[in-house]
């Protein structure tokens, strides 16, 4: 029988190259939250002294653990990292570039202690720059609620809290770390929104432009279909299979009716015609090959144990040392609990 307490909260926070915000945020955490579970802090492959830094923080403070990937895989699979090894019941992230206030979290709580499973920030007057940033993220924001149904403004921020069960039960990779509330919503997660303040950044360089901001419009059309079709795909690409297969066919008929009574050369008065029935037929054919080929995918996938999106150079932590004889919880969406 493990003799492990029970741990009510854990922050997780990714870094990347953020050296001078470490300290303030350290101090900022502890003085909001002296009671804190377990804070799990996660160097996304930074190139300055970021795992120094946290390396002594670690070692002066047995509630933070440190977990060091092995290169820069991006903040989603940091972030998942981060929640594959929490043991807190209620997991609460941020980032790491004092844009989001601790003092700030007590408000996520109560929503979490009022029923919520999943409790997310909104940056309702955001300072960063309006056409870079502000226009595509309000445009993006806007789409993803309409796809998901998940009535939210801002689905980028990382100022989030979470039940355990919710967010360790929902696989991430890609970008995916910006729609959690969609992907939530499928398991019948409760979500609410509170407005939060976005702070500027005081210090070091923003790892966020206008390329990841048009790499997001590519991940709607990965969250939609997750959300609509990951579970009958044959449903979508077979609609589409048959829409061409269907518009060949009709366009075949009438050309061949032509020929039949009207006894005119088909390739000389309708080859482009012909042409575009024979494409739309074996296009729309192999669209239903696709969807029968996803429908057998689908299966493997779901009846197979997923495999972890990111492989670890080290993790310290104080479990052992503590007499912690439980495993730790595996790096994949299926860890025990």
């Amino acid at each position: 029988m493990s003799s492990e307490p029970e741990i009510r909260y854990s922050i997780v926070v990714p870094f990347f190259n953020e050296q001078e915000n470490i300290p303030p945020l350290y101090m900022k955490l502890t003085e909001v939250m002296d009671a804190i579970g377990e804070p799990y802090v996660v160097d996304d492959g930074s190139r300055d002294n970021s795992f120094r830094v946290l390396s002594e923080i670690y070692e002066h403070d047995r509630r933070v653990n440190l977990i060091r990937l092995r290169r820069n895989f991006g903040q989603t699979p940091a972030l998942k990292a981060g929640f594959d090894f929490a043991r807190g019941n209620i997991i609460i992230s941020m980032d790491g570039d004092l844009q989001h206030d601790p003092e700030e979290i007590p408000r996520f709580l109560e929503k979490i202690e009022e029923g919520y499973d999943l409790v997310s920030g909104w940056r309702y007057a955001r300072k960063d720059h309006w056409l870079m940033r502000q226009i595509p993220s309000r445009t993006a924001n806007w789409m993803m609620a309409k796809l998901s149904g998940v009535d939210l403004h801002d689905f980028g921020t990382t100022f989030k809290a979470y039940r355990r069960e919710i967010i360790q039960e929902i696989q991430l990779y890609g970008e995916l770390h910006r729609f959690i509330p969609a992907l939530a919503s499928t398991t019948g997660a409760k979500i609410v929104e509170v407005p939060i303040e976005n702070l500027e950044r005081k210090s070091g360089k923003s790892n966020y432009g206008i390329g990841r901001t048009v790499r997001v419009f590519l991940d709607l059309l990965i969250v939609k279909f997750l959300l609509d079709y990951s579970t009958r795909p044959l449903q979508f690409f077979g609609l589409l299979g048959l829409f061409g297969a269907g518009s060949g066919t009709l366009i075949g008929a009438y050309v061949v009716f032509k020929k039949l009574f009207y006894h005119i050369s088909v390739m000389q008065e309708h080859g482009p015609l012909m042409l575009l029935s024979i494409a739309l037929l074996v296009s729309g054919m192999q669209f239903i090959s696709m969807g029968l080929l996803g429908e057998i995918m689908a299966r493997t996938y779901y009846e197979s144990q997923s495999k972890p999106i990111y492989t670890l150079r080290e993790v310290k932590s104080h479990r052992k040392e503590t007499g912690d004889s439980a495993e730790p919880a595996r790096p994949s969406g299926n860890s025990e609990r």
